[in-house]
Parts: structure tokens; sequence; C-alpha cells
């Protein structure tokens, strides 16, 4: 289980609902909600990154190295 897959299920746990938060790979909401934090790879490859989705337009919060760190930081921003 990747740290993304660890870290959805912890939010569920938690509570935190669906349409909150999207992670690459482990939380993709269907339909895509119009606003929420998010933690996807980032565009040119290098690291991840964490951020919040609003009006149709990704705005990043902070890049990360490590998928473990990004993860952290999501956590943060939902929580």
């Amino acid at each position: 289980m990747t740290a993304r897959e660890r870290l959805a299920r912890a939010l569920r746990e938690a509570g935190v609902p669906d349409e909150v938060y999207w992670i690459e790979g482990a939380h993709e909401p269907v339909p895509t909600p119009p606003d929420f934090a998010y933690l996807r790879a980032a565009p040119d490859g290098e690291g991840w990154e964490t951020g919040v989705y609003e009006r149709g337009t990704h705005h990043p919060v902070a890049r990360h190295p490590a998928e473990t760190d990004a993860c952290d930081r999501l956590r943060a921003l939902v929580l």
C-alpha cells in the first residue's frame, strides 16, 4: 500500500468528506468536485505537489521531493 493510499484511508476513517480532497491514484472522486485540496505528481515530474483546486485551476501550495512529505502536507491542509 502506498503512502497516498494510507492517507486516503486515514482521511476516510477520520470522517473527512470525499469532496474535500483529491489524491492522485488513491482518491479521485467522481464527479470531480468544483473545489478541493489535492496531492498529485508534480507536472514537471520532479516530486509531488499539494495545493487547492478552485474554479478549474490548480493552485500549488508546496512541492515535495517525497510522497510521504506530500501526504503529511495534505493531511495538515484538510484536518
